[in-house]
């Protein structure tokens, strides 16, 4: 069953437009965690209006609205993920494919003993984990040479 982008961004409470569909739809379906980079320069051949600040902006609303979740991974840009259940993400230091890492029991731990190291006086919104090291593919490449 194809999913219902227009109806999915309608009932977060956004406007739904072309450009936000297709930005929302190529979030959703390309799980590599895109920069407004990559969506501009794939989306921008079939929607020549589209612009860099119109991609930047839609995100920005997305991730407002429960949409889509930034992940910021890299220290010089940021990246989006229409998967917003709770999961760590992972980064190849050797290619830079970022990819999720799931386990919903082992994550509710974690998070929990994140969120136990805190003062008493405040209380944690999100956590985000990240894991750098070297892909399935990168080891491969490396035991053939």
């Amino acid at each position: 069953m194809e999913k219902n982008y227009f109806m999915q961004i309608a009932e977060a409470g956004i406007r739904p437009s072309v450009q936000r569909v297709a930005i929302f739809q190529y979030v959703s379906e390309h799980h590599t965690h895109p920069t407004v980079d990559t969506i501009y320069s794939e989306l921008f051949p079939k929607y020549p209006t589209l612009s860099r600040t119109t991609v930047y902006n839609t995100l920005k609303l997305f991730a407002e609205h429960g949409l889509v979740q930034t992940i910021q991974i890299e220290e010089d840009k940021l990246r989006y993920d229409a998967n917003t259940a709770p999961h760590i993400h992972f980064k190849c230091i050797k290619c830079g494919a970022v990819s999720d890492v799931f386990g919903k029991e082992r994550l509710s731990s974690i998070n929990s003993d994140c969120c136990s190291m805190l003062p008493p006086d405040v209380i944690a919104c999100k956590v985000q984990t990240y894991i750098w090291g070297i892909c399935k593919n990168c080891l491969q490449l490396k035991t053939q040479k």
